[in-house]
């Protein structure tokens, strides 16, 4: 019997890269539609939830197997999106300064069969305090464009990190551990 075709629902080529590294290649890759924008009241781990479901259903295709996950910055109640300015950066960058957060995945693997299985993963990482000259240099950098909570841990800002708890590649967007798990789960064969 063949393995239903894989689809990414996802327009992060961090996942793609992410994925890759465990070997897995996937069919497809979507970019779904959705609005991000939080709802009134909404908390950090229900936000990433309902996200990742939103965009597993907007993949959705007959036969197929749709992997779907959404990566929230949160720096206690607050969700920290991607920001889409220099300005926005820097009030993301300046708030985590020298303080603990959260990073929260919400992985959605939606089967051929609409049966649906789903993890969440949660990290904390604490920054060191940033000088003006360090948050002048990351935004000059650019790299903090279309990342949520303004930084990118694979890149420049590894050097701010000062403690990690938990899944490094959650941090990255995509815990890599409890997706082979959801893989495996429903038989499907890791390289």
């Amino acid at each position: 019997m063949s393995r239903p075709a894989l689809v990414l629902a996802s327009a992060s080529p961090r996942r793609l890269a992410l994925l890759s590294q465990i070997g897995i290649v996937p069919d497809r890759v979507l970019t779904p539609d959705i609005d991000e924008t939080p709802l009134p009241g909404e908390l950090p781990r229900q936000h990433a939830q309902r996200l990742a479901r939103a965009k597993a259903a907007a993949a959705a295709a007959p036969g197929a197997l749709v992997l779907a996950a959404d990566t929230v910055v949160a720096a206690g109640r607050r969700i920290l999106g991607k920001p889409e300015t220099p300005e926005l950066a820097h009030a993301c960058l300046a708030l985590l300064s020298g303080r603990r957060h959260r990073v929260i995945t919400a992985v959605v693997l939606q089967g051929p069969t609409d049966r649906r299985t789903e993890r969440l993963v949660e990290s904390i990482v604490a920054f060191a305090r940033l000088t003006d000259r360090q948050l002048r240099a990351y935004l000059d950098s650019g790299e903090w464009l279309g990342k949520a909570g303004g930084y990118a841990i694979q890149g420049r800002a590894a050097v701010f990190i000062r403690f990690l708890s938990g899944s490094y590649s959650n941090v990255m967007g995509l815990p890599l551990f409890e997706t082979a798990q959801l893989l495996r789960g429903i038989g499907w064969e890791l390289p």
